[in-house]
């Protein structure tokens, strides 16, 4: 077997060799060795071969300007001091550089993680506490019920299958009154009541609302999560499972030690993603809480926020406080991003590997 060395060698004395042989039929003519069509195929060829790595290179950078804009625009803004935001002569690096806006902000949003680790006064904690717990079960159950359509035959299958679907297609808009008189008046099919003397209890501004659904797989994108988990479980050879249930494993057991182990990828994928859409709600929170503070609730109200406390309830208008609207977008996607770095490469594998790829 040839080593790198002698298989580098032999490349460039093949790319020498065929140069040498395209100039002397050059020299010799090329209708003496092509056809009139494999000519103009080969110039046709060379042309599209020079034209499409500039077209290529202009659509990437098109894509990537449009992604990275805003941003470049968020850190060029959020570090700038206010006064310089009507300078012309700054167009995205500022003069100085502050860290004011930062730390306004961070005090109107409840961001101060060193005030302790009561939920409902510090928006990041409570973020968390929604956000893992809520992520955590969703998981769990959707990879259960993900495994359940992809390994089990049983009765009523397809129709379940095709409310999954409905699932993804449907808003959250149509469901969130139904959802909302549940947790208002929540009975639990009418035991509740019966023990309390007739009271209700009322889940609204309780992590219930976020950590029911996500325990019976009908969380933030429940149904695309059950979906992915589904196209991966199929993929899976069935031999594993034949191989557990000789060996005396039963259906759980088998999904615990062997379904699992092979799944950690699609588990981190959807875990990402599940992180990512509880942290950027801000529809089902605003609906189910009025006093818990979340990133994205924060987010939405920051205006309203900024003018009561730092501009003590005067209307301003938004290129006024544009800094600090910046620093609060900033500070909302900060731990994404932070998390992205890190996981970025299991991420992308989970990706390649589950079912998204079409597998």
């Amino acid at each position: 077997m040839a080593t790198k060395k002698e298989e580098k060698e032999f490349e460039k004395e093949r790319k020498k060799y065929l140069k040498e042989r395209m100039k002397r039929m050059k020299e010799e003519g090329l209708e003496k060795y092509f056809t009139p069509e494999q000519i103009r195929y080969n110039r046709n060829k060379r042309i599209i071969g020079a034209v499409w790595p500039i077209f290529r290179f202009l659509i990437l950078f098109g894509l990537g300007f449009v992604i990275m804009y805003p941003l470049l625009f968020m850190v060029s803004t959020a570090f700038r001091p206010n006064a310089e935001m009507n300078d012309p002569s700054i167009v995205w690096i500022p003069k100085s550089f502050t860290l004011d806006n930062i730390k306004q902000t961070a005090t109107v949003m409840k961001f101060d993680i060193f005030s302790g680790f009561a939920a409902k006064d510090n928006t990041i904690i409570n973020t968390i506490y929604l956000n893992v717990i809520s992520s955590v079960l969703q998981v769990l159950t959707c990879s259960i019920t993900g495994y359940g359509f992809a390994r089990f035959k049983f009765k009523g299958r397809n129709v379940l299958f095709a409310i999954v679907l409905l699932m993804i297609i449907v808003p959250p808009q149509i469901t969130t009154i139904p959802l909302y008189l549940q947790f208002a008046y929540f009975k639990l099919f009418g035991i509740i009541p019966l023990y309390s003397g007739g009271e209700q209890l009322s889940l609204i501004n309780s992590g219930l609302t976020m950590y029911l659904p996500a325990l019976f797989a009908n969380g933030i994108k429940a149904g695309l999560f059950i979906y992915i988990f589904r196209q991966f479980f199929r993929g899976l050879p069935k031999e594993l499972e034949d191989a557990a249930y000789l060996d005396g494993c039963g259906p759980f057991e088998t999904y615990i030690k062997i379904m699992v182990p092979n799944a950690k990828t699609s588990f981190l994928t959807v875990f990402l993603f599940s992180i990512v859409w509880y942290w950027n709600d801000y529809y089902v929170s605003s609906s189910f809480f009025t006093e818990n503070n979340t990133v994205a609730l924060m987010l939405k109200n920051l205006d309203a926020n900024l003018q009561q406390q730092l501009f003590q309830g005067q209307t301003v208008s938004v290129r006024q406080i544009i800094v600090w609207l910046e620093s609060g977008c900033l500070l909302s996607i900060a731990p994404l991003l932070i998390m992205y770095i890190f996981l970025q490469r299991y991420f992308i594998e989970g990706v390649e590997r589950s079912g998204l790829t079409g597998m």
